[in-house]
């Protein structure tokens, strides 16, 4: 059972006015139309004085979303994940791959016989 002074139907937050005095007046808003290639559309809004962007991700798939409904802009082209391997056989070729491993061996095998 809860106490008593509990106020029923209500919860914190709750209502139009509660805080407004405290954090004062909304600033005034523009709704933008974004549109994808997917024919998503989507309405963000933005504070009256700030710069609108080119493109929004759409919040639908995540593609690139633009202003222009007849044009939307293209999906970005994603890069596969490397490896680390995979950047050092970029920039070396096997030769030289075997060439650091004899000498990295060597230096070992000289440690070892010491």
């Amino acid at each position: 059972m809860t106490g008593g002074n509990a106020i029923r139907g209500t919860r914190v937050g709750s209502g139009p006015a509660v805080g407004e005095s405290e954090r004062g007046e909304a600033a005034p808003r523009k709704r933008v139309d974004y549109w994808c290639a997917n024919a998503h559309h989507s309405r963000p809004s933005f504070a009256m004085d700030a710069e609108v962007p080119e493109e929004w991700d759409c919040p639908r798939c995540g593609l690139p979303a633009g202003l222009d409904q007849e044009n939307p802009p293209e999906a970005r082209r994603n890069e596969p994940y490397k490896s680390h391997l995979a950047y050092v056989k970029e920039r070396r070729s096997d030769a030289d791959g075997m060439a650091i491993l004899e000498e990295a061996l060597s230096k070992l095998r000289e440690r070892k016989g010491r």
